[in-house]
């Protein structure tokens, strides 16, 4: 097993969480991409995606389907100013690269922001440490292990 993907199962099992990861030779780097390899619906798939609040590490796990709300991220996070990190930066935070980053199991401590729009689904999938490793989680678990704060996330359409 790759060293990310057995960081990822040995922080989803000290949150105690039993997690089967499953690999995909063509790929789950994008949430499209990871809902046609698994068969399942867009929205079910977990973006975690980092962001720099106030120059600090933040990571916004997003339903597939959503775009983030910058206002929204920022005002949730308390910062006044929110950009999506840099690959180097996402790297340097959680020790994956984009496309790869999990929900939990980060080589630092990072506020962890979940959109709400995840909770309406019973199983979610998320990214296990490499571009084509991906696991089932549900909601609540996600919420659990990830430690993160459930908030709305998603940009809403004009009016």
């Amino acid at each position: 097993m790759h060293s990310n993907v057995s960081r990822v199962t040995d922080a989803a099992r000290a949150a105690g969480l039993e997690i089967s990861v499953r690999r995909f030779p063509e790929g789950t780097r994008t949430a499209a991409d990871a809902a046609s390899a698994i068969g399942c619906s867009v929205a079910q798939i977990v973006k975690s995606l980092v962001f720099m609040a106030d120059e600090r590490p933040l990571l916004a796990l997003v339903s597939g389907a959503n775009r983030v709300d910058m206002d929204r991220l920022s005002a949730a996070a308390g910062a006044t100013e929110t950009r999506r990190a840099s690959g180097d930066e996402a790297r340097a935070a959680g020790g994956y690269a984009i496309g790869g980053v999990p929900p939990f199991g980060h080589a630092n401590p990072m506020t962890v922001l979940i959109d709400r729009d995840l909770l309406d689904h019973d199983e979610l999938w998320a990214a296990a440490g490499l571009p084509d490793a991906v696991f089932p989680i549900t909601p609540n678990e996600l919420v659990r292990a990830s430690g993160g704060r459930v908030e709305d996330l998603a940009e809403t359409e004009p009016a």
